[in-house]
């Protein structure tokens, strides 16, 4: 067993799990998606894109990749949150409600893929 790819899945599942909670829900109900989650999947997902950066096989890239699009999206989403909150002072209305829900979606599929290929590496490694 190698500790690194342990701790390395153990993020990208963190990850995903951690952003199918802040996904679940009505997706215009601000009641149902709360800013500390959000937060937990950006700091997560951090996490996981720098224990990436050290791989350089094909995979690795293909990992990283989808990492970095679950970032964009996730950090998308956090400046909505606070441009609405506190720049524009709009409050989390349901249409900003549902932009920042389908920013963490889009961050969700993201992880979908890197757990697939994390799958997909893990088949082929031979004993």
């Amino acid at each position: 067993m190698n500790p690194e790819k342990v701790v390395f899945g153990f993020f990208i599942v963190l990850a995903l799990t951690l952003n199918f909670g802040f996904f679940v829900g009505e997706i215009e109900n601000p009641d149902h998606h709360h800013v500390y989650e959000l937060f937990a999947v950006v700091v997560v997902n951090l996490i996981a894109t720098v224990l990436k950066f050290g791989d350089r096989s094909q995979m690795g890239a293909l990992l990283l990749a989808t990492s970095l699009v679950a970032i964009l999206q996730l950090i998308a989403a956090a400046l909505v949150w606070t441009f609405a909150e506190h720049v524009y002072s709009v409050g989390l209305t349901p249409v900003v409600t549902a932009s920042i829900v389908s920013l963490s979606g889009g961050a969700m599929l993201a992880n979908v893929i890197s757990v697939v290929l994390l799958i997909i590496e893990t088949v082929m490694l031979r004993r």
